[in-house]
């Protein structure tokens, strides 16, 4: 067999002749290489089949759809992130809303059982019964509740701390309105002239009409003689403001009080005044000393008390005192 041999480059033509035996060999190989071509060809025809990519168009449209589900993931992914991070940030605002919230509750608490205690030391209550440091005992048998939501929600929270803080202000306010008149009840009651001005020594003369010891005519006596030791200690009988300390004619050297509200105290005869005028008195303050200062016939103190300007008699403020 002849087999005729171009030359690409030169364009010459060279004849080449096959014998018998390599034409066969040729033919073996050349089927070898058609059988190999169709089963890799068959081979990879059916992976592609396999793989859904055996055309173009929809290999194409494959991949458009997965890197659009792809992108599209990716952008809730992202939104759930930054949903996540608001609701921290949410959260820790709420938390420190809360605590803030809590600390004046904490605060206006406290306020309220030292408001508490002055209240029960101006009252006089027992403080065993009234101690507004512990809590107060509760007790009984506990009955559960069929609640559905078990735990209150952030809504109920809110709204329980409101209620709470409206009735601790409401509370505080009725406090102090309690506490403002408790402390001028007792600076009233303290003021008003109560008790004896002096522990030791008798009553030697009573307030109204008598025999003058000196002139022995009627007269009337306007206080009430504390007979006692020169130098015997005498106590303001109520809280107020000295408005004289020095010699008044007959009555010696004298103090006297104004408590406010019409009342003035006077003490006279005494030796000795241990208050200044315009100096602030406290109930049973010591304020002067027994004498015989004046007008009389031995040592004593002669005790008045007027109210709105009117002498009146002193005994009722003394028994008041027992």
């Amino acid at each position: 067999m002849e087999i005729i041999v171009v030359n690409r480059r030169g364009g010459q033509v060279r004849p080449l002749s096959l014998g018998h035996t390599a034409l066969k060999r040729g033919a073996i190989v050349a089927g070898f290489l058609v059988v190999t071509m169709v089963l890799a060809g068959g081979w990879i025809g059916a992976k592609i089949g396999q793989m859904g990519l055996a055309h173009p168009a929809t290999d194409a449209r494959v991949a458009d759809n997965s890197l659009a589900a792809l992108s599209q993931w990716s952008a809730i992914v992202a939104d759930q992130e930054d949903r996540l991070a608001e609701l921290q940030r949410e959260s820790g605002e709420e938390a420190r809303a809360l605590s803030r919230r809590l600390g004046m509750l904490q605060a206006q608490i406290t306020r309220l059982e030292a408001a508490g205690t002055r209240l029960a030391a101006l009252s006089g209550l027992d403080a065993g019964e009234f101690d507004f440091q512990s809590p107060p005992a509760v007790g009984g048998p506990e009955v559960p509740v069929d609640d559905e939501g078990g735990a209150p929600s952030a809504t109920e929270l809110h709204g329980a701390l409101t209620q709470t803080e409206a009735q601790i202000r409401d509370r505080a306010r009725q406090l102090r309105v309690l506490e403002d008149l408790l402390v001028v009840s007792r600076q009233q009651k303290e003021s008003q002239p109560q008790g004896r001005p002096v522990k030791s020594g008798f009553v030697s003369s009573l307030f109204g009409h008598r025999r003058d010891p000196i002139s022995g005519r009627r007269t009337i006596h306007e206080g009430i003689d504390f007979a006692a030791n020169t130098g015997t200690d005498i106590y303001t009988v109520g809280s107020g403001i000295v408005i004289m300390s020095g010699m008044l004619g007959a009555y010696g050297r004298v103090v006297e009080i104004n408590h406010g509200n019409g009342y003035v105290t006077r003490y006279a005869h005494t030796s000795a005044n241990l208050v200044k005028v315009g100096e602030r008195v406290t109930k049973g303050q010591l304020i002067a000393k027994v004498g015989m200062t004046g007008r009389s016939t031995g040592p004593h103190l002669h005790f008045e008390v007027f109210y709105n300007g009117q002498v009146v008699n002193p005994q009722r403020y003394i028994q008041a005192a027992r």
